[in-house]
């Protein structure tokens, strides 16, 4: 059970339920033993929603990856294919069908469940590979937004920004307006509405719109709004801060090892027991990152610096948690000190855990590249050697690293510069075609389609809004924080502080600022909603709760920012907030998703 999405400041395990439910709605449709047949890219984001045991409750016995092929033998009557509307599946299926109908598949029954929503293009192209009228259900499976924490929900749609931006497909816009809506449904209307951006403007259309279709405010009146405030920003407005080196435990985790669905892999032999020979596995250790590890919750929003001590402390006290059973005397003390043995042992493996994940990432971070791109980055950020050719990159061409790490650092300089200078930015183009291809000069038009390698927007001046809204604060306290830079040791993420002066003192305060940002200026909407009377939350009547999403993705530095202004106590009502997004993103994943040989990874 996920326990931990229900201790926020509005139940999230909620939304996990509702997801739950609708699934084995579908399942018990189809009555009988069944296999199901994934597609490779749900299968993780599902476990989060229902797990294996729970299915076999409801008749599923077997279950296969999706792939070209004949599906492994098996009894079961209903075969139920669970896929994304993408074409190229359409042919897997086509062929497992029509293998199994070849073979030993008569009497089978098939069934395909979309998810998120029903292609049509996708029902064209079955229709054609003639398997259409062997399926006996077709069905939609609305899984908008997964719950990866107690105030954290992902579409886990990782092409959106790609999507919107170069594409010019909107249909994961859609996608947001109908979650977000969804959302009401649960929670209640949210009261007052701001958004920031082009995409996120059209978000704030089409919610309207299908709420006047759909007719569904009467219902969600109904229902006592738990969340004050939504704004949605959209990721044009800062592409800034994910180019920029997360130095948080949890976002240096996925900057080097990548968190997918809240697990992340690990090389193996970090993991072995002292003494053990483990056989020469090879296979990557699975660790789940969530706030159910009570040592993960602690170290996760953490600059990385203040980890070490943390980890020190923690072991001191499990040292003496043990040790404890030397006074223990009589039998009530030696029965109380077994009851805890559980918890103990494993707030030790966590903590072994923990170590091993520290020590690999501190030996990426002691590395002269990790600390010469995050002094680039420092120097940039301050507006310093933003307008020539940059020594560092130079050098990395020269060497050939990952063009993603070159691309990204290249990005980071046009956006603190307000756009290259047109000599150097062909100096960088040349160099770039010369050493990793001219197939790379669709990734190029894709980047500057984007706005990341040219000026994001007319009036845009980054030292301007640098000074205006803080981004660079000195001195930062990385071990006790004061200021949501420590995310980044002295760079507040700008989405971030938008939201921080957004819940005070307000927009206004900031109005020619926001006109130099791109997007359309913000203009408030307000929603009719009955009073506020808080039902099942777990805080007090004085706070005020924001609901936040990023239309086109979300670090976990920014993450941790919010969380940070979440835990600050100030003499007013306290504000909490919950961040809903399309998908989280790092620097590496968001350049490579305009790589023209990765754009079509989601």
């Amino acid at each position: 059970m996920a326990s931990h999405l229900s201790t926020g400041v509005v139940n999230l395990a909620m939304v996990r339920e509702e997801a739950r439910r609708e699934l084995l709605r579908l399942l018990d449709k189809c009555a009988g033993p069944k296999a199901l047949v994934w597609d490779y890219a749900l299968t993780d984001r599902f476990g989060l929603i229902a797990e294996f045991p729970l299915l076999k409750e409801h008749e599923v016995e077997r279950m296969f990856p999706l792939a070209g092929g004949k599906l492994a033998k098996s009894t079961v009557q209903h075969i139920i294919f669970i896929t994304r509307p993408k074409l190229d599946q359409m042919d897997f299926i086509a062929q497992n069908i029509q293998r199994e109908e070849d073979g030993t598949g008569f009497g089978k029954e098939f069934h395909v469940f979309f998810v998120p929503w029903k292609s049509y293009l996708c029902l064209q192209k079955l229709e054609e590979l003639g398997v259409s009228s062997m399926l006996k259900n077709i069905e939609e499976y609305r899984l908008d937004l997964i719950p990866l924490e107690y105030d954290l929900l992902s579409m886990e749609h990782y092409s959106s920004l790609f999507d919107c931006t170069i594409n010019e497909d909107y249909s994961s816009l859609y996608l947001v307006a109908r979650a977000l809506n969804s959302l009401q449904k649960q929670f209640g209307i949210i009261p007052n509405i701001h958004c920031k951006g082009r995409y996120a403007q059209m978000v704030c259309e089409i919610m309207k719109r299908i709420r006047l279709e759909s007719k569904s405010s009467e219902d969600e009146g109904e229902v006592p709004p738990q969340i004050d405030r939504l704004l949605i920003l959209d990721r044009s407005v800062d592409l800034l801060s994910p180019l920029v080196t997360q130095l948080t435990y949890e976002g240096l985790i996925d900057e080097v090892y990548e968190i997918k669905n809240a697990t992340a892999k690990f090389p193996p032999e970090k993991f072995s027991k002292e003494g053990q020979n483990d056989g020469g596995t090879t296979e990557p250790k699975k660790i789940i990152l969530s706030s159910k590890d009570e040592l993960f919750a602690i170290l996760r929003d953490r600059n990385f610096n203040a980890v070490g001590p943390t980890l020190k402390v923690t072991a001191k006290q499990i040292t003496e948690q043990f040790e404890e059973r030397h006074a223990a005397k009589t039998v009530g003390e030696i029965k109380k000190f077994v009851s805890h043995l559980p918890q103990m042992q494993q707030a030790k493996a966590n903590l072994a855990s923990h170590t091993s994940i520290a020590e690999l990432i501190k030996e990426h971070t002691d590395t002269e590249g990790f600390l010469d791109t995050i002094a680039v980055e420092q120097e940039f950020l301050n507006g310093i050697g933003t307008d020539k050719v940059n020594p560092y990159i130079e050098d990395c061409l020269f060497k050939k690293k990952p063009l993603h790490k070159v691309l990204r650092l290249l990005c980071l300089q046009n956006l603190t510069n307000n756009g290259l200078k047109p000599k150097v930015l062909d100096y960088y183009k040349r160099e770039i075609l010369h050493t990793y291809g001219f197939e790379n000069v669709i990734t190029l038009r894709n980047l500057e389609k984007s706005g990341l390698m040219q000026l994001p927007c007319k009036l845009w001046n980054y030292n301007t809004i640098r000074k205006s809204l803080r981004l660079v604060v000195e001195d930062i306290n990385e071990k006790d924080p004061r200021d949501i830079a420590y995310v980044h040791s002295g760079y507040a993420p700008l989405s971030a502080r938008l939201t921080q002066i957004h819940s005070h003192p307000g927009w206004r305060s900031i109005e020619e600022v926001l006109r130099l940002l791109p997007g359309p200026p913000a203009q408030p909407i307000k929603q009719s909603a009955p009073r506020r009377k808080r039902m099942g939350t777990n805080t007090s009547n004085g706070s005020i709760v924001t609901l936040v999403f990023f239309v086109g993705g979300v670090t976990y530095a920014e993450i941790s920012a919010l969380r940070f202004l979440s835990s600050l106590e100030s003499g007013g009502p306290k504000d909490e907030y919950i961040v809903a997004t399309t998908s989280i993103i790092n620097g590496n994943s968001m350049i490579k998703g305009f790589l023209e040989t990765c754009n079509d990874k989601s």
